[in-house]
């Protein structure tokens, strides 16, 4: 089981490259909105969730893509799916 900070930085790396707001993502905590504090469109979070299925190899349903608007949200749900396998 990977902890929670390799998770976060594997999250980072996938999340960097379609970030618009630099700050925000040097001060990223768990209450971080992918939407309104990263600048993150909502067809580059579809890629970033694609990225995330790829780099935990995980598959996110419909129901949890909906729900993975910050990094808590984000964190909870791969650790889910993790423990699923």
């Amino acid at each position: 089981m990977m902890d929670k900070e390799a998770t976060i930085t594997k999250l980072k790396a996938i999340i960097k490259p379609f970030i618009n707001n630099e700050e925000a993502f040097e001060n990223l905590t768990e209450t971080t909105d992918f939407i309104t504090d990263l600048n993150i469109n909502s067809a580059n979070l579809v890629d970033i969730i694609l990225d995330i299925e790829e780099v935990f190899a995980i598959d996110i349903d419909n129901q949890s893509m909906e729900k993975m608007l910050t990094i808590k949200a984000a964190l909870e749900i791969i650790e889910t799916k993790l423990a699923e396998k």
